[in-house]
């Protein structure tokens, strides 16, 4: 029973350290979309897909490989390719909000002086 406890709340602060790098990840894309847009007087926001294209091209085209060989060759225009246009920012922000939700403990429904 202890294991399981310790268990359980080592795996919400992997699920809560995951929260804080995609928040941090999101607030990073978001200054630096922030700092184009001034640049250029225009609105610039980086989609995911180009985000990841510029910082590693070899991994998304090993990725859309390994989609194609592994699951189904149709999973990769329709699913992933339209995730991957979103802006950058906002999906780190989804993420972030997934991971916090998955580590997230509710409190007990009596209180914290319940039995």
């Amino acid at each position: 029973m202890r294991e399981e406890i310790c268990a359980m709340r080592l795996l919400r602060v992997f699920f809560h350290f995951l929260s804080f790098a995609a928040l941090a990840a999101a607030v990073l894309v978001g200054t630096i979309d922030a700092i184009q847009s001034v640049s250029s007087s225009d609105v610039v926001l980086t989609s995911l897909g180009n985000a990841w294209l510029n910082l590693d091209p070899e991994s998304l085209t090993l990725a859309e490989l390994s989609a194609d060989d592994y699951m189904s060759a149709d999973i990769w225009r329709p699913y992933v390719a339209p995730v991957l246009a979103q802006p950058a920012g906002v999906m780190f922000l989804v993420l972030a909000l997934l991971f916090w939700m998955v580590g997230y403990k509710r409190t007990s429904f009596a209180g914290r002086f319940a039995a």
